[in-house]
Order: C-alpha cells, then structure tokens, then sequence
C-alpha cells in the first residue's frame, strides 16, 4: 500500500478529505453485508461513497483464536479504496522483541476501531483509536467519488529510525516493530509500545 509520511493535517473536502465536522450522512443501505454505500454531505457539497470489507476469513495466517474473537465481535475488515489484496490486517512483532502480535482494523455498526492483539494476552486486544467510517473517507477519482482512506503497515525499527532523521535529538533505533497508521497520501504516525505503554514516536516537523 501506498503510505506517503508527512505532517499534513486531514484536509477539508475541497482537497480531497473530508473533515469530520461538519458532515450529515444520508441512510446507508447496503448492497450486500461487506459493502456499504450512500452519500455525506460537508462543507455544502454531497458526494457518493462505497467502503468495501472482508470477513476475517479473508485472512488465512490469522491465528484461528484472533479469527474467532474479531467474527464473534461482529467485525469485519475496512478496506482502502486504493487496496489490491486483502488489507489492514498486521502481523508484527509490537510488544517486544520476536513477540508474535497482530493488529487490525475492526468495523462494527459505522465505527472503525484499530485494535492489537499480544501474544501474551490474546484475549484482552488493545483498542489505539476509533473513528466513525464516515470521517475517513477521501475523493480518489475524477467523478469525486469517496472511498476508505485509512490503512495500517508492520513498520520496522530501521523503518521508524530513518522516519526520525531530522530530530534535533535522534532517538537509537527501536528494538522491535512499531505500526503504521495511515491517512493515505497525506499522514502517517507511528504506535509504538515500550516501558509498558503505547506512545506515537516523534517525527520532524
């Protein structure tokens, strides 16, 4: 997947993005349970958008237990508008050093949450944030049309190192893996999990 990394805010529709407020979406039937479609309105223009999803069995090498529990909570798998294979799920090693962990994106009822899931406790996932499927939809075609902007990457230590070059005060590179949260073509920022707590690794400005 395309991740382009800067410190660009979420633009307002008439770049392509639209702000979470304000925006009054119209009902949204549904063409089938794993795609969802409708129209939002913001900043007094109306715009089409379709969000499609995968069932976790899209997922293979997801470990059956996690498989289980995300099906059991009713989730399903966003995906962006510019995916070409089954997307937005991470395995990486995000507690520690060679742990076994997963992440991904969970969409339930509208809301999307980006949750992780330890080895060590893969009954109790980690919720990072939450966002309504409506506030993260962009324009990617000439008709203006609106799809699903927000996607996840494994990110490795040498990754997170060279994303730092530019810091007054350059941190040592990580041990382990962070993860890529993504605004496609306009933000990245990077969980990382250290000393017993998430925190978004600093980037230059």
């Amino acid at each position: 997947m395309k991740r382009d990394i800067s410190t660009a805010l979420i633009l307002l529709f008439t770049s392509g993005t639209f702000s979470a407020l304000p925006q009054s979406p119209s009902p949204r039937p549904r063409s089938d349970t794993l795609t969802e479609s409708g129209q939002i309105t913001a900043n007094g223009r109306t715009a089409s958008y379709v969000i499609h999803h995968l069932p976790p069995s899209s997922f293979p090498d997801l470990p059956t237990s996690i498989a289980a529990s995300v099906a059991a909570r009713g989730c399903v798998i966003p995906q962006t508008y510019e995916a070409h294979r089954p997307e937005n799920v991470v395995h990486a090693s995000l507690e520690r050093t060679g742990s076994d962990d997963w992440a991904l994106l969970c969409s339930k009822n509208g809301t999307v949450a980006l949750m992780v899931f330890f080895a060590s406790a893969p009954d109790h996932p980690i919720v990072l944030a939450s966002a309504q499927e409506t506030e993260r939809l962009q324009t990617h075609s000439p008709d203006q049309a609106l799809g699903f902007n927000w996607g996840i990457d494994p990110a490795s230590p040498k990754q997170i190192h060279t994303a730092q070059i530019g810091l007054p005060h350059r941190p040592a590179q990580p041990d382990h893996d962070a993860l890529a949260d993504s605004i496609i073509d306009h933000k990245t920022v990077y969980h990382l999990y250290s000393n017993g707590k998430w925190t978004l690794v600093d980037l230059p400005e």
